[in-house]
């Protein structure tokens, strides 16, 4: 039986969605258990009765980081908030995994103060996984943890996202790839050329070179290396670009009773585009290089997300992907 435990606390939609998510994951799932972590006092009638399951048991929390607070201020001031308590359960070996869409810097803390660092892993990063017009997506990496990073631990990235896209998402041979201003192994600042070689030198590893922020959602590679400024940048102008595109051909072909017409023909493939970019459907994304795992969620997450977000962590635990990711790291360094 795996065991997740859930901040039920964090998100734009807390506590609903949350234990919505897990209540269809307990359901779809015999072999999860879910312990939700927050104030009860703070749900309604019918959250209550959700949250009601064989296999769903509760935590209580009294304090809740915000988003607006200080990310390492408030782990330390905040020990009894459903984020870090959600942490300390993984810690102590009461849940395989934490999951939580609360504040991104608190939850990043709270995993490097009471869990640490994997052995080796000179620095952790937060992921995203990215929809792709050709195959199964992107994994993106770091995407806001670490906004000035060495070479080697651009290296450390590139080994943990293949790993992990081998392990949870079943590519057979993941191509790595550098997020780079030209495709030529000698375009970009210093960081990007000595990290190039550093992922070049590795056989293993599956490295296709650099690749152009363009050529991002094209299908050339399944992981993503970047720094945590450009890694975040890129993220939110896809997340903007796609929100704002879907807005507008909406109200293009709801402008007339013409363009109405027009919708019916091929409202099934626009349904199934704006599927196939809808993050609640991807769910979560692990933060990589901490000695246990930790998933982090979309603040806008529904509960289909966290849903998603559970199924994934659920297959990450049961696949012992954490121990191939301290071997590959180890032969990394020894190499």
């Amino acid at each position: 039986m795996v065991t997740i435990a859930l901040d039920v606390m964090g998100g734009d939609w807390a506590p609903g969605a949350a234990i919505r998510g897990a209540r269809q994951a307990v359901v779809e799932n015999g072999d999860v258990r879910v312990l939700l972590v927050g104030d009860w006092g703070q749900l309604t009638a019918e959250e209550r009765e959700v949250a009601t399951h064989t296999r769903l048991s509760w935590i209580q929390a009294d304090e809740v980081i915000l988003n607006a607070d200080a990310p390492v201020q408030a782990v330390r001031q905040k020990r009894e908030s459903s984020l870090v308590k959600t942490i300390r359960l993984v810690r102590d070996g009461e849940a395989w995994a934490a999951i939580s869409a609360g504040n991104t810097g608190a939850l990043m803390a709270a995993g490097l103060f009471v869990l640490g660092r994997l052995e080796g892993i000179e620095r952790p990063a937060l992921t995203a996984i990215l929809p792709s017009f050709h195959g199964w997506g992107v994994l993106m990496l770091d995407v806001g943890a670490n906004l000035d990073p060495r070479p080697y631990q651009l290296y450390q990235y590139g080994v943990m996202g293949s790993i992990y896209c081998r392990e949870v998402y079943g590519v057979e041979e993941p191509r790595v790839a550098l997020l780079n201003v030209g495709v030529e192994a000698e375009k970009g600042p210093p960081l990007m050329r000595h990290a190039y070689q550093l992922l070049k030198n590795d056989p293993q590893l599956g490295f296709v070179g650099n690749l152009e922020p363009r050529e991002l959602l094209q299908g050339q590679a399944d992981v993503v290396v970047t720094d945590g400024f450009a890694g975040n940048v890129a993220l939110k102008a896809i997340e903007g670009a796609a929100r704002d595109i879907f807005r507008e051909v909406r109200q293009a072909l709801l402008g007339s009773w013409r363009h109405k017409l027009g919708a019916l023909l091929v409202q099934d493939g626009f349904r199934a585009l704006s599927k196939r970019w809808d993050y609640q459907e991807q769910g979560g994304a692990p933060l990589l290089g901490l000695k246990q795992i930790v998933y982090k969620c979309h603040g806008a997450s529904d509960a289909r997300a966290f849903l998603r977000t559970i199924q994934r962590a659920a297959e990450y635990c049961q696949r012992d992907s954490q121990s191939r990711i301290l071997e590959g790291i180890q032969r990394g360094a020894e190499a």
